[in-house]
């Protein structure tokens, strides 16, 4: 079904209910919160409260949904922290702050606050669904059968998000190996965007690099200011 004449709202509102994913991997489970109609509750107040019109957005992309962020609000580097004091979405969810969130709402926050960032950015994941693999969090790309299994689900994702309102110059992606190698290679192939700029993961950032953090957030501004 076309997506045309709707709000960005409307069409990412669409998109994620109708996300599915399935594998034939036993020991890796599929992180899908959009299935529950709590969470697609704040996911449907985060979109109408940010994406009312139909403006373009610069697209930025993450690596997939951790337990402890995406996982649980459906939002893009969103905790349940975040979403109800810096986005203004009361929620039930265990108030735990997770870390690439922290990084990233200070970015958002040194931008200019929630209202402006969102009206410029719209913020997803190469996989838009995460996964579990023992208890713990797996990125797409550490277990090859699955990076093999979840690439055309990826593509899919990644051509249904466009019609959103995408500004197709240049997009950004948090995560400068493994998670840039992939989705470039995926541009190239496809077309996407004219260009992607790499960016530090803000969870590498948080974990590894926080003494530096202040460089790091003008490196982020930079970099947003330079692809919009």
């Amino acid at each position: 079904m076309k997506m045309n004449n709707q709000t960005f709202a409307e069409k990412a509102l669409q998109f994620y209910s109708r996300l599915d994913f399935t594998i034939n991997l036993p020991e890796i489970e599929v992180m899908n919160p959009y299935r529950f109609p709590e969470t697609f509750g704040l996911v449907s107040a985060f979109f109408n409260r940010f994406y009312p019109d139909s403006d373009k957005r610069t697209f930025i992309f993450g690596i997939n949904p951790g337990r402890f962020g995406a996982g649980i609000t459906g939002i893009s580097f969103t905790d349940p922290v975040n979403l109800a004091d810096k986005c203004q979405i009361p929620n039930h969810l265990p108030k735990k702050h997770e870390l690439s969130s922290v990084f990233v709402y200070e970015f958002i926050e040194a931008f200019g606050g929630t209202e402006l960032f969102f009206n410029k950015f719209y913020v997803s994941a190469v996989s838009p669904l995460g996964f579990i693999k023992n208890g713990k969090n797996i990125n797409y790309y550490d277990d090859k059968e699955l990076s093999k299994a979840a690439e055309d689900f990826i593509r899919k994702c990644l051509i249904l998000q466009l019609d959103f309102g995408a500004e197709r110059n240049c997009a950004i992606c948090l995560g400068g190996n493994k998670n840039f190698t992939f989705l470039n290679r995926l541009n190239q192939e496809m077309n996407l965007f004219k260009k992607i700029i790499p960016l530090e993961h803000p969870r590498f950032i948080m974990q590894y690099r926080r003494k530096f953090l202040n460089q790091f957030l003008k490196k982020y501004l930079n970099a947003l200011k330079n692809c919009e």
